[in-house]
């Protein structure tokens, strides 16, 4: 009998680790070129209502994306509006977070945002003195110029915005010329729209208001935490809080 022939050996698989590798770096080279803030609002949408129509509906080989269940999607053209609105403003806080880096390295200025809309809040003790509504306009000039090439700028060109004045809990002096912080929390708000007005903005897209201490940010246990509640809040306002 002749020797029995012998079985070739198995291929190597020491390759799919450097697949593997290469295919992780690829990756993260995509995830680091996709930016959020630019995604076309109508692609999001149809990509995520065929996930969420087919996700039980399994083939060989995946999910079915089929092109005539797409149809459905007219149903729910309605949520567009608020993906393209999210789009807007978050185009808005990026223009904001770039124009104002300086105010806000140097504690002047905040940028937060919530459901009412993109909110820039001006520190008051960096704009008034204690118990004063008059710009301190010498310190404050290169903000409130910013602040209006903000307000002309094509991101939010089409928004409407309102300025709140607060302030905290502490009693104005008995010599002020303001009865209560109501009127200096209002008075302070309006002169920060004179102020914009006279740099071009556009008075009839703003409107004001005065919250005195009712709308604190923090306690008023602290000097720090009241210093932060002394603040005037110019907001750009979601559509639903017009």
């Amino acid at each position: 009998m002749g020797k029995k022939a012998k079985e070739p050996e198995k291929p190597s698989a020491a390759w799919q680790g450097t697949y593997g590798d290469m295919i992780t770096l690829m990756l993260c080279f995509f995830v680091m070129l996709y930016n959020p803030s630019e995604v076309d609002v109508t692609q999001l949408a149809t990509i995520t209502q065929s996930l969420q129509m087919n996700e039980t509906e399994t083939v060989s080989g995946g999910l079915s994306l089929s092109a005539g269940r797409l149809s459905d999607l007219g149903n729910n053209i309605n949520s567009l509006p608020s993906l393209e609105k999210g789009k807007s403003l978050g185009l808005a806080k990026k223009k904001a977070v770039s124009l104002f880096a300086p105010d806000v390295k140097s504690n002047k200025i905040t940028i937060t945002s919530d459901e009412r809309g993109l909110i820039i809040t001006l520190l008051s003790d960096n704009f008034f003195d204690q118990g004063s509504a008059e710009l301190n306009i010498d310190e404050s000039r290169e903000t409130l110029l910013r602040l209006s090439e903000f307000f002309s700028s094509a991101e939010v060109a089409d928004k409407r915005y309102r300025i709140e004045g607060h302030t905290d809990n502490t009693p104005v002096d008995s010599n002020s010329v303001f009865p209560s912080n109501w009127e200096l929390s209002a008075t302070r708000a309006v002169n920060v729209l004179h102020y914009l007005a006279e740099y071009g903005v556009r008075e009839n897209s703003f409107s004001v208001a005065g919250y005195a201490d009712t709308r604190p940010k923090f306690s008023n246990d602290t000097a720090e935490s009241r210093a932060y509640n002394r603040r005037v809040d110019i907001i750009i306002l979601d559509e639903g809080h017009f």
